[in-house]
């Protein structure tokens, strides 16, 4: 049976995320030729090329080494978990968690999460990374988060999800709007109405897929995916917003007041879930954190 070594696999991650055997020499403080030997040695153990030389611009990965690297970047990981254990013995947990959020989640949930999660584990240093869900997957299907938030809107099957909390869509007005009035709004009562809508995935498609379900067509006056300029938006009087995640303080960036009111007969509802690649082993860290969220989030409730 073929060997090969953690320094090897260590060796072709660095290359492959500095695009570089010059700067993962470097990185790694050892010479070019000793990464140079070492992949080439991986290379003949695996039989198959996993780096392209590029003449004076790097290197790439090749789609063999793709294929491998969410697996050796996950071994990699429980090796340094073993490391750790053994050289705390098991009465700490320490380390470096990378963790993923939904750009509209990051803010509202994040900074309390992380507080309560550091206050119990001060040796774990957390790196954020916040964008899209479509951003998000593919980092944690390439091995460069551990972790990610997201709504449980569409996600693939392979994922592992730990459900944090039920968000029910609202409809955002400008203050005195005549809607306001209600207790409720609903879907027919804006239809004619100018829609702000937030545009980024999921959100789009799940904000529309109400209309839709209603037999309703929205009348789309302005798009963005930024949460706070529609809001802004919204204040200003340029239309209405259908959203789910909810700021304290129904207060817009410049000022504006808003007027908040559920959505009448939602059926549909958002939601929030830690999700992790379900065929890796989960390590002590990811544990942890989802343990802290499940006791820091929400129940399964709107707010």
């Amino acid at each position: 049976m073929n060997k090969y070594t953690l320094r090897q696999l260590q060796y072709l991650v660095a290359c492959i995320d500095n695009r570089s055997i010059a700067k993962a020499a470097k990185l790694m403080n050892v010479s070019q030729p000793t990464i140079s030997v070492a992949i080439s040695k991986l290379e003949a153990q695996f039989g198959v090329q996993l780096l392209l030389r590029h003449h004076s611009q790097g290197v790439s990965a090749t789609p063999s080494a793709n294929n491998i690297l969410p697996s050796a970047r996950s071994l990699l990981a429980h090796a340094e978990d073993l490391q750790r254990q053994a050289m705390l013995a098991g009465t700490a947990i320490a380390g470096d968690l990378r963790l993923g959020s939904f750009s509209t989640l990051a803010p509202l949930i994040l900074p309390g999460l992380i507080h309560a999660y550091t206050r119990t584990y001060p040796d774990v240093h957390i790196h954020i990374q916040e964008g899209t869900e479509e951003q998000l997957l593919k980092k944690l299907y390439d091995g460069q988060l551990d972790i990610a938030m997201l709504y449980d809107v569409g996600l693939p099957e392979d994922l592992r999800r730990v459900e944090l909390a039920l968000r029910r869509p609202y409809i955002a007005l400008p203050f005195g709007h005549h809607l306001a009035e209600f207790p409720a709004v609903r879907l027919s009562q804006l239809v004619d109405e100018p829609l702000i809508l937030l545009d980024i995935a999921p959100s789009r498609q799940f904000f529309l897929s109400l209309f839709e379900t209603a037999g309703l067509t929205p009348k789309i006056a302005h798009t963005s995916p930024s949460l706070e300029l529609v809001r802004g938006m919204v204040g200003h009087g340029l239309g209405y917003s259908i959203l789910v995640t909810r700021p304290h303080g129904d207060m817009t960036y410049d000022g504006k007041k808003l007027a908040i009111r559920p959505l009448e007969s939602a059926t549909e509802n958002s939601l929030i879930v830690l999700a992790s690649l379900a065929d890796l082993r989960q390590t002590r860290l990811v544990a942890s954190f989802e343990d802290v969220a499940l006791r820091f989030a929400p129940a399964r409730a709107n707010g």
